[in-house]
């Protein structure tokens, strides 16, 4: 299906769409911008509305199993989104500001085509509502797998405010389809890329040399256990989080940390924390969700042992769920599933092993006793980590934080600097963010 100027269409109608479009777009920027508060007022109001139980049943036929309103409606409230807009380009961000000779603004950057991420509900409209928020024009690329849920947003997003039409388009295209993705890249001021490696390549074969590339690549998550505060509290977090999530997110633990060398103390450690994954596990949603993670740590075990890399290790298989002890400092991806990494760092290797994935690093799940707690995590803030919590609190969404240590709004605007007339006089220099 297409989604164009609110009205969804089947996928037969893609080339009319196509080779109106940038017609249509054009005539989107010749007017002035898109306000934020269009926006804010559009989204406050169908939250407030899908709080009131109004959407239920679109809710329950795309909503997998574990996700619920209350992980999507913080995001949709006005004052989340006003202090998101806040505290990312500042208290007015779209105000002129008079400079010593020049006034400079905040513009959007125009035409924003943004190749959307699939591994968390939701994350294709967040990715446009961004967009929407600096008043580009959004196109955007659903992600496979994204079974109508993006497409009945936007249309319930432009059925509650028409002046957003123009500024939503969403195709649901495969990688394999080049001609479009060009076509839809060649119109684009930015691409916002979401996704793994091969999908970041992929996004930078199309963005052209006038397209600014905007890349939100994968990252890895980790836990770091020196510690306790509330051992039962936070272990049972901890295997909550893991099993919850799937470990298919960027903030999802892969590989728990043990802040020792102690090869003994790292096999006690994994037959301690089984139980607690074991009984996360049994919580999961869905009648073959333990047949699924044992089938995939299984599968990684035998993958392991026919390649000759599993010598050394120790395998700690519970039911649903396992924890291997595996030499080594290597951040890396798990089996998932609630099939967890188990590693050794003691705190004065944290910094060299950690910097081996400078770039990819984004949450660390910190479990050390209070007192210890602000220089461990400063510790792993120098060590390249964009964001430290409390281990059950990895995967939560807040409006506030940045973006794998970047603010996104900054990169959806430009500053446009106009001369004033000579002989005017300026009011001091300030700043735009």
């Amino acid at each position: 299906m297409i989604f164009a100027n609110g009205t969804l269409l089947p996928d037969t109608e893609r080339k009319t769409v196509l080779d109106g479009l940038e017609t249509q777009l054009n005539a989107v920027r010749a007017a002035p911008p898109l306000e934020a508060e269009t926006v804010i007022r559009a989204v406050d109001a169908l939250g407030k509305r899908l709080e009131a139980g109004e959407f239920a049943p679109l809710l329950a036929r795309f909503l997998p199993a574990g996700v619920g309103l209350d992980q999507l409606l913080p995001l949709l409230r006005r004052e989340a989104l006003e202090a998101k807009l806040a505290a990312e380009l500042g208290p007015e961000p779209f105000r002129p500001v008079k400079l010593a000779k020049t006034t400079a603004r905040a513009l959007p950057l125009g035409v924003l085509f943004h190749i959307a991420p699939g591994n968390m509900p939701g994350l294709p409209v967040y990715t446009a509502l961004e967009g929407l928020l600096t008043g580009n024009i959004n196109l955007i690329k659903l992600p496979h797998g994204d079974k109508g849920l993006s497409l009945a947003a936007f249309q319930l997003l432009t059925e509650q405010e028409p002046r957003l039409a123009p500024y939503l388009y969403a195709f649901d295209l495969s990688s394999g389809q080049r001609e479009e993705l060009d076509a839809l890249a060649a119109l684009a001021d930015g691409l916002v890329a979401w996704g793994g490696d091969g999908a970041i390549e992929a996004a930078r074969t199309l963005a052209g040399p006038g397209c600014k590339l905007i890349e939100w690549g994968h990252r890895l998550s980790f836990a770091y256990v020196s510690g306790y505060e509330d051992r039962e509290g936070e272990l049972s977090s901890l295997a909550a989080h893991i099993v919850d999530t799937g470990q298919r997110l960027c903030s999802s633990c892969q590989v728990i940390f043990l802040d020792t060398g102690n090869w003994e103390e790292g096999a006690a450690f994994c037959r301690d924390f089984l139980p607690y994954l074991e009984r996360a596990a049994a919580k999961r949603p869905g009648p073959s969700g333990g047949a699924s993670a044992s089938l995939s740590g299984h599968t990684a075990l035998l993958e392991r042992v026919a390649d000759g890399r599993a010598a050394g290790e120790a395998l700690f298989r519970g039911k649903g769920c396992s924890a291997v002890l595996r030499p080594g400092w290597e951040l890396e991806l798990s089996p998932m599933e609630g099939n967890v990494l188990v590693k050794l760092l003691p705190q004065v290797e944290l910094l060299p092993a950690l910097r081996r994935q400078k770039g990819r690093l984004q949450t660390a799940g910190l479990l050390c006793p209070g007192s210890e707690r602000k220089a461990l995590a400063a510790l792993l803030a120098r060590a390249g980590v964009n964001r430290i919590t409390a281990p059950g609190h990895m995967s939560d969404a807040l409006p506030l934080e940045a973006h794998d240590g970047e603010y996104p709004l900054r990169r959806y605007v430009r500053v446009v600097d106009v001369e004033e007339p000579q002989g005017r006089p300026s009011a001091a220099p300030a700043q735009i963010f």
